[in-house]
């Protein structure tokens, strides 16, 4: 085995694919890396209320969530920023008074509009009621709804596009207050919008961890899908784009991998030498 690495993996699109599904060759090449001695965490847009049981069983020795807003080692807090909270009591009200679907993304929770199951329902595809039960059973089985306000610890805010939303207008809005963004939960192209935090990302999250555990993010190895990893490989020595990720992340990745579902993982982790083939 090589010497041990510590390798950071986005979630949705990397270990598991754009409908959640687990494939059991990832958990066995987490787990088989992390018993060679090499470090795993997820890096992810994800906050941890939006980590389900059936992923931190697998094991994971940290976690980087909202997209760099919160850095966790080894249960040590290392980052922890909030949005500043009158810009996130304003965007609510935007969102609210133009009738968006979103949701607030907080370590204490995912905090809901009534409308989100609605609006994602064309996001999800097929029969309307059936994609609606989707987002409420499947996509967000704890979401807290009723949200029409604020909070103080939100690390970002999703919603979903709708036709005609101007972004650029709404970055120009918040400029030097919040990042607007997009994301997609298909892999197909950007669906919703995002207010994030500036000089937050990834890549920062990612040298502050470096600097927690005295590791270089040169010596550091990272997998990724989408865009919203361009700051991740930007920083890191070692990058590994999924075979189902975009072309612009495969351009700048070190090697592309299969699809998640694929194998992609599995077969990664043994040609970097992190695992042996079983």
């Amino acid at each position: 085995m090589s010497e041990s690495k510590v390798v950071l993996l986005d979630v949705d699109g990397t270990i598991v694919d754009y409908h959640t599904e687990l494939p059991p060759s990832a958990a066995v090449a987490i787990k088989a890396a992390r018993a060679n001695g090499h470090r795993i965490y997820m890096c992810t847009g994800r906050a941890k209320a939006e980590i389900y049981p059936y992923l931190w069983e697998i094991g994971f020795d940290g976690y980087i969530g909202g997209n760099g807003a919160f850095v966790e080692d080894d249960g040590v807090t290392v980052v922890d920023r909030a949005l500043a909270e009158d810009v996130c009591h304003r965007a609510v009200a935007w969102l609210v008074a133009n009738d968006f679907g979103f949701y607030l993304e907080a370590n204490s929770g995912l905090y809901g509009s009534d409308n989100l199951p609605e609006r994602m329902a064309p996001v999800i595809g097929g029969p309307v009621a059936e994609a609606i039960e989707r987002v409420k059973t499947k996509g967000f089985p704890h979401m807290i709804y009723g949200t029409t306000q604020g909070r103080p610890d939100v690390f970002k805010i999703s919603f979903v596009l709708e036709e005609g939303v101007d972004l650029e207008q709404l970055a120009q809005e918040y400029a030097g207050e919040a990042k607007i963004g997009t994301w997609t939960l298909t892999g197909k192209g950007p669906e919703f919008g995002e207010f994030g935090q500036l000089g937050v990302d990834k890549g920062v999250a990612v040298r502050a961890l470096g600097e927690h555990l005295g590791v270089s993010p040169d010596d550091m190895i990272a997998f990724g899908d989408s865009n919203a990893d361009n700051e991740l490989f930007a920083t890191c020595g070692t990058t590994v784009a999924m075979g189902n990720g975009s072309d612009a992340i495969k351009a700048a990745a070190t090697f592309v991998t299969d699809a998640v579902m694929d194998d992609g993982l599995y077969n990664a982790f043994v040609r970097l030498g992190l695992i042996e083939a079983g």
